[in-house]
């Protein structure tokens, strides 16, 4: 995973999350929470409230040391919860080298079962790349809402993506622009255990909704859970800033199409939430 800090002390109900992340790479959301001493059941509680609160898919839980009745409680999220719930529980010690500063070295000590990636909190300084991104993104946001829209239209970020709510969780409209493939592209994309369920759900409405959208690129990504629909522009390059306003009027007229078209199909999609319920579930055991 490679983090972009999203907030600290974040409001949850009564309570605030220490850290809230952002996974670049997945987009998933992070929750992050920080102990100076030993585990204990009451941050155990914290860090399951949080998640819930906030629909988090990834609970990393920093302590000085971890109690093995706490450990196995980590272990046991990963094993019987939803497998897009990964938890890691992350033990810190201070170490020094001669004369210098301490520095934190981080050990985990749980986490899920194919995990074999590293975890990096990024730097505050943005790449060239991540710039001209951010600054694309930001142009789209200005001309979407001058010219008036039915979308929801969020903060951007510095990445090649922007998510925009379409009414259920683990569903999201998202635009994409890539300098790499020098193209554009709008999407409905699905995540999560029922994610090839409402795909095929979906794909028996193709005809109707090829109808109202023309024709989509409908991808069920055999490797992993998560599947996309999706209609690209191909040839325009973002990195010239004289593309800007011919690429977001074509992203927001496609983004308002898939929202108009996709949004009551996928509220009515045949499917359970399963992810809040099994996360409720296991913080009442706890």
């Amino acid at each position: 995973m490679e983090l972009e800090l999203e907030g600290v002390e974040v409001s949850v109900g009564l309570f605030k999350a220490d850290i809230v992340a952002r996974d670049t790479n997945s987009n998933s959301l992070v929750i992050i929470e920080n102990q100076l001493e030993k585990t204990n059941h009451d941050h155990l509680g914290k860090t399951i409230t949080y998640a819930s609160g906030l629909d988090a898919e990834v609970i990393i839980w920093i302590a000085k040391e971890f109690k093995e009745e706490h450990r196995k409680a980590i272990d046991y999220l990963n094993e019987k919860a939803s497998p897009e719930l990964r938890c890691f529980a992350v033990e810190m010690q201070l170490f020094k080298i001669g004369n210098s500063l301490p520095a934190p070295l981080f050990k985990v000590v749980a986490s899920p079962n194919e995990y074999k990636g590293n975890v990096v909190v990024g730097s505050s300084s943005l790449s060239e790349t991540k710039s001209t991104y951010l600054e694309f993104w930001n142009s789209f946001k200005d001309l979407a809402l001058a010219k008036g829209t039915i979308l929801s239209i969020r903060k951007p970020r510095p990445q090649h993506w922007f998510s925009l709510a379409v009414g259920r969780s683990k569903f999201s409209l998202t635009l994409t622009a890539s300098i790499q493939k020098n193209r554009i592209g709008c999407e409905i994309y699905m995540r999560g255990s029922n994610a090839k369920k409402a795909f095929q759900e979906l794909v028996k409405q193709k005809d109707e909704i090829e109808n109202a959208t023309g024709k989509l690129d409908w991808q069920k990504l055999p490797d992993g859970q998560d599947c996309r629909i999706a209609v690209y522009r191909e040839s325009i390059s973002i990195s010239e800033k004289t593309n800007w306003t011919d690429a977001s009027e074509w992203l927001k007229e496609k983004a308002e199409l898939f929202h108009r078209v996709f949004s009551p199909r996928i509220k009515g999609l045949p499917i359970s939430d399963d992810i809040e319920e099994e996360v409720s579930t296991l913080e009442e055991q706890g």
